[in-house]
């Protein structure tokens, strides 16, 4: 290949190479370096070992990712409140991460970003985590995984099993139209811009979590809040608060619909529900800058 052709091959499939490092990784600079490393890989790679070119990606990919997830857990580091994955923007009908020709497969690629299963992931071991990503996320046959993680077929088919158990015990799916979430998404919005109470919680699940992030350098709440009544406050005091000089836009990110709030013209906070079509279930808030710094721009 040409200098060219190799960087046109690569520019290709770096949108899947993305999909894959941000899954196993949770955060975007990280996953940009990542993919980063594999071009450097790839550019050197003897074209003898290089039989199909996708599939040589993502097997660089996701060892360099196994190998950058243990770094980042060996170091320790204590988090300040609860932990959310950086905010991803995606587009699952435009980008090459999304070959999927239909909507039940688009919907598979968008629950597998999704903040609520990214969360469960950080549970996992990395190789739990890569075997999960490839196989649910993007289809990969356990033969293909076994090869591209020297691991005996046997042995990542009980990896898959004990990891997609996991997921599926910690993480309920809804199946919710595009529409709907985006108009309980809207009708969230102006009830805590109102500062109705009663319209907010009649929005809320009897169940329904507050998460906050602000990674100790924002300010948000440091425990998981419960219940209706407490969410919705919780809500109407941030409201009032942040309120003076905000603004919003609507955009997509982790594969659903999400609200940047901008402070001067700045990312300031994402907020982001999971719904079950006919309530909110959860309530996600990240404004830890360091995670909406690949906002900025937007």
């Amino acid at each position: 290949m040409t200098a060219d052709t190799l960087t046109d091959v690569f520019e290709e499939h770096r949108p899947a190479l993305m999909g894959v490092a941000y899954r196993m990784l949770g955060r975007v600079a990280d996953a940009e370096d990542v993919v980063q490393d594999a071009w450097l890989r790839w550019s050197g790679a003897d074209r003898g070992d290089v039989r199909e070119p996708l599939g040589y990606l993502v097997r660089v990919t996701t060892r360099l990712a196994i190998d950058r997830l243990r770094q980042i857990r060996a170091r320790g580091e204590t988090y300040v409140g609860p932990w959310l994955p950086e905010p991803y923007v995606t587009d699952f009908g435009t980008t090459a991460a999304a070959t999927a020709p239909d909507a039940a497969e688009r919907a598979e690629l968008a629950d597998s970003v999704s903040l609520a299963v990214l969360v469960v992931l950080e549970s996992l071991s990395p190789l739990e985590r890569a075997v999960f990503v490839l196989r649910e996320a993007f289809g990969y046959p356990h033969a293909e995984i076994a090869a591209m993680l020297d691991r005996g077929e046997a042995a990542v088919r009980q990896l898959a099993g004990r990891a997609r158990r996991h997921v599926d015990e910690r993480r309920t799916r809804y199946e919710v139209d595009p529409a709907r979430r985006r108009d309980l998404t809207e009708r969230f919005l102006a009830a805590a811009a109102g500062g109705d109470l009663e319209g907010l919680m009649a929005l809320l699940a009897p169940d329904v979590r507050l998460v906050s992030d602000g990674g100790g350098k924002a300010s948000a709440a440091l425990r998981v809040i419960v219940t209706p009544g407490k969410v919705g406050r919780f809500l109407l005091g941030v409201a009032r608060k942040e309120g003076a000089g905000m603004s919003f836009r609507f955009l997509e990110l982790n594969g659903g619909p999400a609200v940047l709030l901008l402070a001067d013209g700045r990312p300031d906070s994402v907020f982001q529900l999971d719904v079950d079509g006919s309530a909110v279930r959860a309530v996600y808030i990240i404004r830890n800058p360091d995670k909406l710094r690949s906002l900025s721009g937007l």
